[in-house]
């Protein structure tokens, strides 16, 4: 067998039922015991993005807004662009239905586990905060989990290096700027080797403020790009969200039994697709969130809550709804390539390549970003809370950054795949097991409201 082969087995033994049972259980399980909380409270979360909590004794090293905005940079990258590309090659049209459908149960999910991550958060032997599933882990559900825990965190560092911190995003970057623009592969790989070793020695504070500035810009920019090309094809949506539904359940029906797609591919391409786009119980935002300016752990659950929504529901709908209505996933186009064919067709000029891939550029860029940062909490969790050799990582970090580029496309999303998995697994574990916390705070948080002014 061929290394791909090896890894596509280990993949689709990781993405197996149990996986998919858990994550789908978990999100379910969440929006029915906080009853529709997403739904519902989904207005009040994206008002408390940009209002400031009232109140003092609000703990925390970075704002509300910047923490919300380091996870949205960790998650919009290259899985809204090639992500949602690969999925529907690997599952057909269908793969998208199931993105959507996780998504809207994952916003449970991304509440609990940052709600969490603020009520379990502590602070490190340097002083900075320190919070996540690692902490939640040990923290709420005792020493005896610390395995656990450690385990969370080995697989966090492993994503961060090897997953979706490095190699999708740079081989994404170099591959779109070759293709539409003739750079040599090898000197952007050096380009933007330089550039990210300058930004992740500055700490979370740097990161955060870059983030704060460009994933704004970048998310509005590129939808307003899709939002074009959906206006100049307006009269195929229609068609094309009704083939979306009807081929997740009948894919073979749907393509005509060309492709030979079948419902169990579709739902492991939306959903592993779908997770690794908006991350919902990997475990990742929560690090994010712990470090947030806030005193209330229910707060900080809706505002990051925003954070699915806006990446798969809008972000991943615009880049799938452009490949399927334009008909470019029928092609032989691959990742990036069939996104930029998707965008070119449906502007009907080479215009909608330029848009892709300034978009990838910024998306792919950001989320490196926000990954080096997640990689570090996890590394200093493992090594006992120091930050002595914290450098160690950073330089691994930033060389596997430079090799990425040379590897090959499938592999890498292969690779990311498998240990995104392993990466959720104890953290969904953890979900359950403090379960009743996150609804008990929020219940609480909402009788408190009645009477008191400054939580509304």
């Amino acid at each position: 067998m061929s290394i791909d082969q090896i890894l596509n087995t280990i993949n689709s033994f990781v993405w197996g039922i149990p996986l998919l049972l858990l994550i789908s259980g978990v999100g379910i399980y969440f929006t029915l015991k906080l009853r529709f909380l997403q739904f519902i409270h989904l207005p009040k979360a994206f008002a408390y993005m940009f209002t400031r909590e009232k109140g003092n004794n609000q703990s925390g090293d970075i704002s509300a807004f910047a923490a919300l905005s380091t996870a949205l940079a960790a998650t919009i990258g290259t899985g809204n662009i090639v992500g949602v590309a690969t999925a529907i090659q690997t599952g057909g049209p269908g793969a998208i239905f199931w993105m959507w459908l996780i998504a809207l149960f994952g916003m449970a999910t991304k509440y609990a586990e940052c709600l969490l991550a603020v009520k379990f958060r502590t602070k490190d032997k340097d002083g900075f905060i320190a919070g996540g599933p690692m902490y939640y882990i040990e923290l709420g559900m005792g020493k005896q989990w610390k395995w656990l825990a450690k385990t969370f965190a080995f697989f966090g560092v492993m994503v961060a290096l090897f997953g979706i911190g490095t190699f999708p995003q740079v081989n994404g970057i170099t591959t779109a700027l070759h293709d539409t623009f003739d750079l040599p592969i090898l000197l952007t790989a050096l380009v933007l080797t330089l550039i990210v070793a300058a930004i992740t020695l500055g700490g979370v504070q740097r990161i955060s403020k870059i983030a704060s500035v460009i994933v704004p810009f970048m998310a509005i920019a590129y939808v307003a790009a899709s939002i074009l090309v959906l206006s100049i094809n307006a009269d195929k949506i229609p068609d094309t969200l009704i083939f979306i539904v009807h081929s997740a359940f009948n894919p073979e029906s749907a393509i005509g039994g060309v492709v030979g797609f079948s419902v169990m591919q579709a739902i492991q391409a939306g959903v592993a697709r779908g997770i690794f786009s908006n991350e919902a119980g990997l475990g990742s935002a929560p690090i994010a969130a712990a470090a947030a300016q806030t005193k209330e752990p229910v707060r900080q659950g809706l505002i990051s809550m925003t954070g699915t929504f806006l990446d798969t529901i809008i972000v991943c709908t615009m880049t799938g709804l452009v490949i399927v209505l334009t008909g470019a996933w029928k092609g032989t186009a691959q990742g990036a390539e069939l996104t930029n064919l998707a965008f070119s067709q449906g502007l009907f000029s080479s215009v909608g390549a330029i848009i892709v891939t300034i978009g990838l550029i910024f998306f792919a860029f950001t989320t490196i970003l926000g990954w080096c940062y997640y990689g570090e909490r996890c590394f200093v969790y493992l090594v006992g809370g120091r930050t002595k050799g914290i450098k160690f990582y950073r330089i691994a970090f930033i060389a596997l950054i430079a090799i990425a580029p040379f590897i090959h496309l499938n592999t890498i999303w292969t690779v990311a795949d498998i240990v995104n998995g392993l990466m959720a697994f104890p953290n969904l574990v953890a979900l359950i097991g403090l379960r009743h916390i996150v609804i008990a705070e929020t219940r609480s948080y909402f009788e408190r409201m009645k009477t008191d002014l400054n939580l509304r």
